[in-house]
């Protein structure tokens, strides 16, 4: 195991140390429970918004705390749900009167324990409200979900949920809203290399040098199946194919259209992707009309991408465009 890393166990609490000395103007630290929280937080009469989940995925959670996005972050160990105290006392220090939208992956983990936060919170007087994003078309159930599991498509309802958010929107109709979103996304992803967690040593899987895995999961969780290796056309005709027969995207439809890096893929590979990805959706009657391209959802350092499409209408496409400032995307400011 090569790794930029002290000791195993510390390495979620010094990359805390690191953002809050990088970020101070942006986000707030919170150790002992660990959150991360907006540095304006908690904003008054605005529906605040927190999702987590294990670390080991940055940006996501924790680089998306700020305008225009989330309102909170919690991160757990690396891979691991973070627990129901971490996220209570983050939806307590972000309530700004409004109500709070937890914005929850489908892993077991992340969905029980958001869920005991939930109650508690509700027991102290906060409304709360609950999405599931499941958006991964790749298999029905995982070893860590009953059902698809949360992907991509989160960062992009994220963003959308947190431009809706910062017009004051009411939670009832922003939670509808993350509803809306989660039911028009959907996301497939696969792998070049395992990654390795630094508890471990070692990596996640098994895979020999001329294999790839089509829809591995964000923490190598097994896919549809694992094949030799084939050219980039070939993996993204394979990946959107699979996203646009499940939706089913129709001809005419707008679509945003995001290619993700998985954490150890060079830009220069996630543009050629892109670039077939889009003449693919042009071949199916589908016009590209916003688009996201970088490393926003990853797992440590495997290659490979995932690829999300989202069905848009002027509403979202208004939403995406307003003005957004986090660590890990900003634009409009």
């Amino acid at each position: 195991m090569k790794k930029l890393i002290n000791k195993p166990e510390d390495v979620v609490l010094e990359e805390l140390k690191g953002i809050e000395k990088a970020h101070p103007d942006l986000v707030k630290i919170h150790y002992a429970p660990d959150y991360i929280i907006r540095a304006d937080a908690p904003v008054k009469g605005k529906v605040a918004l927190i999702s987590g989940g294990g670390s080991g995925h940055e940006p996501m959670h924790g680089g998306f705390v700020g305008m225009g996005m989330l309102d909170a972050a919690c991160p757990g160990a690396v891979f691991t749900s973070p627990t129901p105290d971490q996220m209570l006392e983050a939806t307590k220090a972000v309530d700004g009167g409004a109500g709070v939208l937890h914005i929850v992956k489908n892993y077991t983990g992340d969905v029980m324990n958001f869920q005991m936060a939930a109650d508690m919170a509700k027991e102290e007087g906060i409304d709360v409200e609950a999405v599931v994003v499941d958006d991964d078309v790749a298999v029905k159930d995982s070893l860590w979900t009953a059902g698809r599991r949360g992907v991509g498509l989160t960062v992009l309802m994220e963003k959308l949920v947190g431009a809706a958010a910062e017009e004051k929107r009411p939670l009832k109709e922003i939670a509808n809203l993350a509803r809306k979103i989660n039911g028009q996304g959907r996301s497939m992803g696969m792998a070049l290399t395992s990654c390795t967690t630094p508890s471990a040593g070692k990596p996640t899987f098994d895979l020999p040098e001329d294999e790839m895995e089509i829809g591995v999961g964000i923490h190598g969780e097994p896919g549809r199946t694992r094949t030799k290796l084939q050219t980039a056309d070939q993996i993204t005709e394979t990946l959107m194919k699979a996203i646009v027969d499940d939706l089913p995207f129709m001809s005419g439809d707008k679509v945003l259209l995001f290619v993700n890096g998985m954490g150890g893929t060079p830009l220069i590979e996630l543009y050629i992707v892109y670039r077939k990805a889009v003449e693919i959706a042009e071949k199916a009657g589908l016009k590209v009309v916003r688009n996201l391209i970088g490393p926003y959802i990853t797992s440590l350092e495997m290659a490979g991408t995932s690829i999300t499409l989202l069905k848009m209408d002027d509403d979202l496409i208004k939403l995406w465009d307003a003005p957004v400032k986090t660590a890990g995307m900003r634009w409009g400011i």
